[in-house]
C-alpha cells in the first residue's frame, strides 16, 4: 500500500490475518511463534490480538501460518 508523501513509512504497511474457526483446534503453535498476534486464552479459544499486524511482523506471521497443523490460518495482503 503506497502512502502519498509517505517515503520511509513502510513500517505502516500491514497484512491481514484470517483464522478459519471451523478448522482451528487452538494448538497454540501460532502463539508460540507470534505472541504479538495470537493468544490462546483460558477458554481454549484462539484470539487475534492484532488482525492487521505491521509489516515488521510479517515473517513471524508467515511462520505461524506455515506451522498451523490444521491449515486454519491465512494471510491476506
Amino acid at each position: 500500500m503506497a502512502v502519498p508523501g509517505g517515503e520511509g513509512l513502510s513500517t505502516l504497511v500491514s497484512v491481514r490475518v484470517v483464522v478459519d474457526r471451523g478448522r482451528c483446534e487452538s494448538n497454540a503453535l501460532c502463539m508460540a511463534i507470534a505472541p504479538e498476534v495470537f493468544e490462546l486464552r483460558d477458554d481454549d479459544l484462539l484470539y487475534l490480538l492484532d488482525e492487521e499486524p505491521p509489516e515488521a511482523l510479517r515473517s513471524k506471521v508467515e511462520q505461524a501460518v506455515q506451522a498451523c497443523p490444521k491449515i486454519a490460518l491465512s494471510i491476506v495482503d
